[in-house]
C-alpha cells in the first residue's frame, strides 16, 4: 500500500458540517500560539511539535479529522497516526486558511 495516498482531502464545509452532525473530531496539530490566536471552534489541540498519536482523545465513534493552518502539517500526522496502526486518513484541505476563507467561524483569543 502506498502510504502517500492514504489521506483523503476534505473541504471546509465538510468538516464543518460533519462536525455539526457528530461525525467528526477536529484534531489541531498547530502549536498553543498559533491556537491561542484563532482556533477552529471545535478542535481537540494536539501540537505536532510534540505529536504523539496516543494523545488524541478517543474520537467515540467519529471520524478523526486533522487540520493545521494550510493543509501540510495535517497530512503529516494522518500518516504518523496511520505508522501508529490508527485508521485516522483525513484531514481539512487548505487548513485555517480555507476554513476562513469559506467564511467559516472561528474563536479567537483563546
Amino acid at each position: 500500500m502506498s502510504v502517500a495516498n492514504q489521506v483523503q482531502d476534505l473541504t471546509p464545509q465538510d468538516v464543518s458540517d460533519g462536525i455539526a452532525e457528530g461525525r467528526y473530531l477536529l484534531v489541531d496539530v498547530r502549536e498553543p500560539n498559533e491556537v491561542a490566536v484563532e482556533a477552529y471552534p471545535d478542535g481537540v489541540v494536539v501540537p505536532l511539535s510534540s505529536f504523539d498519536p496516543k494523545n488524541i482523545p478517543d474520537p467515540q465513534g467519529k471520524q478523526v479529522v486533522f487540520a493545521c493552518r494550510s493543509g501540510k502539517r495535517s497530512v503529516t500526522a494522518s500518516l504518523a497516526a496511520q505508522a501508529a496502526g490508527l485508521p485516522y486518513d483525513k484531514h481539512l484541505a487548505g487548513g485555517m486558511l480555507g476554513w476562513k476563507a469559506a467564511g467559516l467561524p472561528i474563536k479567537t483569543g483563546g
